[in-house]
């Protein structure tokens, strides 16, 4: 037989035999012979080189190094997704939902895996790459890893688009885990503590053969991209299984929140029959236009909820309070606890929030206290056992002075926090409002991590983040753990810092209350720090979504003169505190002080696209009809409810060819 013939031939036979068992759960050969006919395969490859392909299953066994994983953007945000926990949250989703959408509604019900979130990319059916979640905004690739997993494919199977994204959960089943827990304990290794965290390291591990090695699985769950020929999330999964991707089976449709409970109260019992680790179940509005309506908040979509399951509750003593200082000052007490194993982990601190919380709880040190786990990650005490409390027991006295500075603490009317006002003079408020500064969401600084600022803090040659700017590779070469090549990165990473947009360098300030979105309104509304710093609080409070509270920040950060000493600095430095010429290009204000909603489906341009244009042209976009709608941009099949909701507010529609022909 022709050499290519039979390589090409074996290709198609192993990639078949990898489906049927990795993904159907259905072995059509025996490991012995795959094995056989993948040495084969080896073989022939090696000696014709000239065939090779990078999807061959060959390829699965790994061998690329990856020292520095490259951080991507994802192409599509990931968002996070809002958690309930009964009944009545469930209910008070659907009233939201039903508010914002016409017609019937639908909901797929699917587990929610608990292991490490990825985004596949693929392009004319091939895997081109993969990304971790990261910050939602961006992640790092980890394509040659994610390749030596089995469950992904790397060629595609029947009717697939063009170019797609698909999401899902790479997991650890138990069996796997517990057989690689057995070989170290024989090696005299310790185990590893869960299968989510293994299945998340493994990911970053810089030898994908070693990745290779490990019973990892992929399960898919959303498809994202355009044109995709699919119209709701039940049918998105049974294509995507008809294309060679693991989605589970458990999913069910269904339309009523009843029948989401019901389906939640199943599988909250029989979850401990499966194979892998889950902690709820995500509730999605299953028809995708009903989804493209419904839309997103600033950290997660309005049609998804996640429903977690009750969390688990151990009992152990509390050994010692301990106080924490945050960045923008705010005083954290820690319980520091006998530990114990809680929910796959070794739980030895928690969280008791504040004062109030030690109070009302009435929490003291040797207590006998019991620890949560929910939807946070970090523990939580929910109660103590009276029961057991100590006969010489004493109410805790909360701190009056900063554990760090000794200053006074203060504690405003309203605010359940305390607070060390030594802002400029507490070295963990210096050392958090760098780390705040060079964090990945802000100015994502390479090279330059929080023990090392801590470390540039303490030796004294920076004391705030407009110092970085002035170090020199002569100055860090001499700390501890520093090479010359970290060095070199360090320096170079603080250089690169300088191209990051201004809407990224005014979250990365640290002013208190001002996150990302609140970052991105004023950086659009005012476009420079400058037009920012003169503004009133009375302006302020004037533009979209911000209260007099951020105001009030805002106007506090830059009455202090050592503030705008540092902005001052930031800009001899090149460091981006103005939008950008490129980004300020196609922007107007021909919308301004417009409230907008967009309905139904558009054939011009899609319904994100349409959004876009209306905040580039100034203009506000609403999910919801009120009186204070100046109109709607009309598509096809909106929804009755919403035409006779505007007709009775007396709000225009307009089509989108009347919207685009405003903009021309």
């Amino acid at each position: 037989m022709d050499a290519k013939i039979e390589i090409e031939n074996l290709r198609k036979e192993l990639s078949e035999h990898n489906y049927n068992y990795y993904v159907r759960d259905n072995a059509t050969i025996s490991d012995y012979d795959f094995d056989i006919k993948l040495k084969k395969l080896q073989e022939l490859e090696e000696k014709y080189p000239e065939y090779f392909d990078p999807y061959s299953p060959t390829q699965r066994v790994g061998g690329a190094i990856t020292k520095n994983f490259k951080t991507v953007t994802h192409e599509y945000r990931m968002y996070s997704l809002d958690n309930s926990y009964s009944k009545e949250d469930l209910q008070d989703w659907e009233t939201r939902v039903k508010k914002l959408v016409d017609g019937d509604i639908e909901y797929t019900c699917e587990l929610k895996y608990d292991g490490a979130s990825i985004s596949l990319t693929y392009e004319q059916g091939k895997l081109v790459k993969a990304v971790t979640r990261g910050d939602g905004f961006q992640g790092d690739d980890v394509t040659e890893n994610i390749k030596t997993i089995k469950s992904v494919p790397l060629k595609l199977r029947g009717d697939y688009p063009d170019k797609f994204d698909i999401r899902g959960e790479i997991v650890l089943p138990f069996d796997g885990f517990n057989k690689m827990n057995q070989e170290r304990l024989k090696q005299g290794e310790e185990p590893y503590k869960n299968p989510r965290n293994t299945a998340s390291g493994s990911l970053k591990l810089q030898d994908s053969a070693e990745v290779s090695k490990r019973p990892l699985e992929c399960l898919l769950y959303s498809l994202i991209g355009t044109n995709l020929g699919v119209n709701t999330q039940f049918n998105s999964l049974e294509k995507a299984r008809s294309w060679g991707f693991k989605v589970p089976v458990v999913s069910k449709l269904v339309n009523s929140i009843d029948a989401v409970l019901e389906f939640v109260n199943y599988w909250d019992k029989e979850r401990h029959n499966l194979p892998y680790e889950t902690d709820g179940v995500v509730i999605k509005v299953n028809n995708l236009q009903q989804q493209e309506e419904l839309g997103y908040t600033a950290k997660a979509p309005r049609w998804a909820m996640a429903y977690k399951f009750k969390a688990e509750q151990v009992s152990t003593q509390l050994q010692s309070i301990t106080y924490q200082v945050g960045r923008t000052g705010a005083i954290t007490p820690v319980a520091n606890l006998e530990p114990v194993a809680l929910a796959g982990t070794i739980v030895k601190r928690a969280s008791v929030h504040n004062a109030d919380q030690i109070e009302k709880l009435d929490i003291r040190v040797n207590d006998t206290v019991f620890v949560e786990k929910g939807g946070e990650i970090i523990p939580k005490i929910t109660g103590v056992d009276l029961d057991k409390r100590p006969n010489q027991s004493m109410p805790t006295e909360y701190i009056s002075t900063c554990p760090e500075c000794n200053t006074e603490l203060v504690r405003e009317e309203g605010d359940a926090k305390h607070y060390c006002p030594n802002n400029l003079g507490c070295t963990p408020q210096v050392a958090g409002r760098i780390q705040h500064y060079i964090s990945r969401k802000a100015m994502d600084i390479e090279g330059l991590g929080g023990e090392t600022v801590l470390l540039l803090v303490k030796e004294g040659l920076i004391s705030d983040y407009s110092d970085l700017y002035t170090l020199t590779k002569a100055q860090v070469i001499p700390l501890e753990r520093m090479a010359e090549k970290s060095a070199d990165n360090l320096i170079k990473g603080i250089s690169e810092s300088v191209k990051i947009p201004f809407e990224r360098v005014l979250y990365a300030l640290g002013i208190r209350y001002v996150g990302e979105t609140v970052a991105k309104k004023l950086a659009k509304h005012y476009k420079s720090i400058d037009a920012i710093i003169d503004a009133t609080e009375e302006d302020l409070v004037n533009v979209d979504e911000i209260g007099i509270k951020i105001a009030q920040s805002v106007k506090m950060f830059f009455n202090e003169e050592k503030h705008i000493q540092t902005i001052n600095r930031l800009k001899s430095y090149g460091v981006q505190l103005a939008i950008s010429a490129e980004q300020l290009e196609g922007q107007t204000n021909k919308l301004e002080g417009d409230t907008i909603v967009v309905s139904g489906v558009f054939y011009k341009v899609t319904r994100n696209e349409l959004k876009k244009m209306i905040e580039n042209n100034g203009g506000k976009v609403s999910s919801s009809i009120s009186s204070k709608t100046s109109y709607i941009v009309a598509g096809d099949k909106m929804g009755p409810s919403k035409k006779e909701k505007a007709e009775k507010l007396g709000v225009q529609l307009i089509t989108e060819l009347e919207f685009l022909d405003k903009l021309s």
